[in-house]
């Protein structure tokens, strides 16, 4: 069938914060970017404008791909829905949901996608050209990233991420050799971690034209481990480009490579987002290996990256089997004299796909009657085992506003800023609040629909 247009959407709730979207869809425009320069391709993120009524313009010609998290795939059927109802007759849906509950997704999408997309959606373009699509493409054979989807400059344009987005994100490792119970992302990058060469990911940095970003990467951190030749030779490269910051997920065995973390300050890093997890040292078999629950641990390791000039957001979920409110407390005390920067406090949530949720399961926890759009690490979905529902909620809701709390913000981000030298300041302003501001938004969703 011959193609008129191809639309890629992005399913999203936050909107626009000060005039802008937060992250780029950075996804979408490495697909758009696999797109044929002889057809016609548009990134169209809800995020950034209402799409019910530029979806209605769409027809049988048109190829719509959309790419969904677990908390928006109620959103993405909607929209699907609405393209079928205007004539479109192929939408492909793809994804994280799509990869973790294929059965799901296949119910009201024409094509479903699981896996990396790069290598499946340009035969899924030609298969549609051809009339000869499949109901499923797979690929979970999570090949070398050489090459792969390198963003083209009519992407670029289009989405005009500087005027458009707040936050530049930016893909260099890609996968996990963690196997956390509750984690989607071996599940949806693999066990094995991969590299983008080194030369690749400054040609991308350069012709974007981009001076800050987020690592989309599920744990950067562990190339300090598995290949710290790579990591050197990456920061070496990053530290001659004019960028004013960045900023990535690890986990703290970074703070055992100071060599390297000094590396990765002189690469323009601001600050890791380790995922510590838990203050419970019982959770530790959950927490795959990278972590014990031992603050003592903890400690040493933010220390050792603040002595590097580098900051540290750490990351803690609540909610697995050995947590009770005290946890919860007792995760706040830790944070509030540990020196972090910022601080994610979230709730356990049974993923598609995850240990966890086979658990849950199997032991009749899960609640029934929640819908996806739940899954957002702000909502609790199953019945604790050390608290009823209600406890859970109510301590949390407690914790979040203690955390978050205006002062409690002002006060972290000062104390970030001061890392920096004064000449510096004025260009870290945005990145020492802006993280615990997000963060914040994230638990207002809590309260933003009922159940």
């Amino acid at each position: 069938m011959e193609i008129r247009k191809i639309v890629l959407i992005h399913p999203g709730r936050e909107g626009r914060i000060f005039g802008k979207a937060t992250a780029v869809p950075y996804t979408l425009m490495r697909l758009a970017s696999l797109v044929p320069a002889d057809i016609e391709v548009e990134v169209w993120d809800e995020n950034w404008e209402y799409l019910d009524n530029k979806i209605r313009t769409l027809g049988k010609h048109d190829l719509v791909g959309i790419t969904s998290k677990t908390l928006a795939i109620e959103t993405a059927e909607r929209y699907a829905r609405i393209a079928h109802e205007s004539g479109v007759q192929t939408v492909v849906v793809g994804g994280a949901h799509a990869t973790l509950l294929p059965e799901d997704v296949a119910r009201w999408a024409d094509v479903v996608v699981t896996g990396e997309a790069y290598y499946t959606w340009p035969q899924i373009i030609k298969d549609f050209q051809n009339d000869a699509l499949k109901p499923h493409y797979n690929d979970t054979e999570w090949a070398d990233l050489t090459g792969v989807a390198p963003l083209t400059d009519r992407v670029i344009a289009q989405v005009d991420e500087k005027r458009r987005y707040w936050t530049p994100l930016m893909e260099i490792t890609r996968g996990c050799p963690r196997n956390c119970s509750f984690c989607t992302a071996i599940r949806v990058s693999g066990q094995k971690m991969r590299f983008r060469p080194v030369e690749e990911v400054v040609e991308e940095i350069e012709r974007r034209r981009i001076d800050r970003f987020f690592l989309t990467d599920d744990n950067f951190g562990l190339a300090f481990a598995i290949d710290p030749d790579y990591t050197e030779k990456l920061f070496l490269a990053l530290e001659k480009l004019p960028l004013r910051g960045w900023t990535t997920q690890a986990e703290m065995m970074v703070a055992k490579y100071p060599e390297l973390l000094k590396l990765a300050k002189r690469a323009h890093l601001d600050k890791f987002f380790i995922g510590f997890e838990s203050v419970n040292p019982e959770n530790r078999r959950e927490l795959g290996g990278k972590s014990k629950g031992l603050m003592k641990q903890y400690q040493e390791a933010i220390d050792a990256i603040h002595a590097q000039g580098l900051g540290v957001v750490g990351l803690f979920v609540f909610g697995f089997d050995a947590d009770t409110p005290k946890v919860m407390w007792d995760t706040w005390e830790f944070a509030k004299n540990s020196g972090l920067d910022s601080m994610s406090a979230t709730i356990l949530t049974p993923y598609p796909g995850t240990p966890f949720r086979e658990q849950l399961v199997q032991e009749n926890r899960l609640i029934p009657g929640k819908s996806w759009r739940y899954y957002d690490t702000a909502h609790v979905t199953y019945y604790p085992r050390q608290m009823s529902v209600e406890e859970f909620e109510r301590e949390y809701d407690r914790i979040c506003r203690t955390i978050y709390h205006p002062f409690r913000i002002a006060q972290r981000g000062l104390r970030a800023l001061s890392r920096h030298p004064i000449p510096r300041m004025p260009a870290k302003v945005f990145g020492s609040f802006s993280t615990d501001y997000g963060y914040r938004r994230t638990f207002a969703w809590r309260h933003a629909f009922s159940s």
